[in-house]
């Protein structure tokens, strides 16, 4: 009666890997418990997870090498596997929402999130092609897209493209506060997108800013963006309240593969309990001021309330 905070499957948003390597499913080792789905276990993994209460997912892509380039073009194919992936959820699942990731990175040769010369990433050829890539998944049906490569004013030109192709019902979901952060790894395997040379922190937050993220958040906010999210989440509560505070606009926490993968980790070897350790976090995502959670697990953590009987 008296909590502060109460966490819903109605706070999450289930990221779901996909690929077409295989007619089957592929464990990611880092990640005990994910796996790379194939559209037919994609569409089973969301109707399972409806069923739980779990109403939103974000597609990431485990793209070919050879349909990746240094311009992405793959990104914005109207028959890639995002767009067909979309298509096929919107089909089975109206009342599904689906949230699409907007960035270069699963689509480069060079493993980076924008286009590259010279060793250097080029801003504004990259938010061209942000906006063809946006356009696509909008046409296919997304409800909400997540530009998370960190170019500088890609927001207002992801705005203004929708808009002007007429999909001014499309939500933009922001990478506000993405830091530089050594947590990303087992992500980064699900996707085999490994930066191919140096780092990402000439685009991304320094790990040491907080009050960077309100100069974002502004930003970012004038430009059009609906929701604004901190990524990494458990390293970055005290963020994602100063966002909280400052913002009027919803909140999202991403707990990132690489927290995931510790939970995991310490689980298996017995030195924690897994569901009072997760539910705990997730918790604290709420109470620190995140309106929605990104998280691997969704599903499961929908089930265990469920269990509780905690909705």
């Amino acid at each position: 009666m008296v909590r502060e905070c109460i966490v819903t499957p109605n706070n999450f948003i289930y990221p779901l890997f996909i690929h077409e390597d295989t007619d089957s499913n592929v464990d990611i080792p880092s990640m005990p418990g994910c796996q790379r789905h194939t559209l037919d276990s994609m569409l089973k993994e969301v109707g399972e997870s409806l069923e739980l209460g779990v109403n939103t997912f974000v597609l990431f892509p485990k793209v070919p090498d050879h349909l990746k380039t240094n311009l992405g073009v793959e990104a914005y194919n109207p028959e890639g596997i995002v767009p067909r992936a979309i298509r096929m959820i919107k089909e089975k699942y109206p009342e599904a929402t689906v949230v699409t990731d907007v960035a270069l990175d699963p689509y480069s040769d060079q493993g980076h999130d924008g286009v590259v010369e010279n060793g250097k990433i080029l801003n504004d050829v990259t938010i061209n092609q942000l906006c063809k890539q946006v356009v696509c998944q909008a046409r296919a049906g997304a409800d909400i897209v997540a530009p998370s490569d960190m170019m500088d004013g890609r927001v207002k030109a992801i705005r203004d493209a929708l808009d002007s192709e007429g999909f001014t019902d499309v939500s933009i979901l922001s990478y506000t506060a993405k830091y530089a952060s050594a947590y990303y790894g087992p992500f980064r395997d699900a996707l085999d997108s490994h930066p191919g040379f140096g780092d990402k922190k000439t685009y991304q937050q320094d790990p040491a800013n907080g009050r960077e993220a309100l100069i974002e958040a502004d930003l970012d906010a004038m430009e059009g963006a609906d929701m604004l999210m901190v990524k990494p989440g458990m390293p970055y509560l005290d963020v994602i309240r100063r966002l909280k505070d400052h913002s009027d606009l919803p909140i999202a926490a991403y707990h990132v593969s690489g927290e995931y993968a510790m939970i995991k980790a310490a689980c298996e070897r017995g030195w924690l309990n897994e569901k009072d350790v997760v539910l705990e976090t997730l918790t604290c995502f709420k109470r620190a001021g995140a309106d929605i959670i990104l998280t691997y697990y969704a599903k499961q953590a929908a089930q265990w309330m469920k269990e509780d009987g905690l909705y």
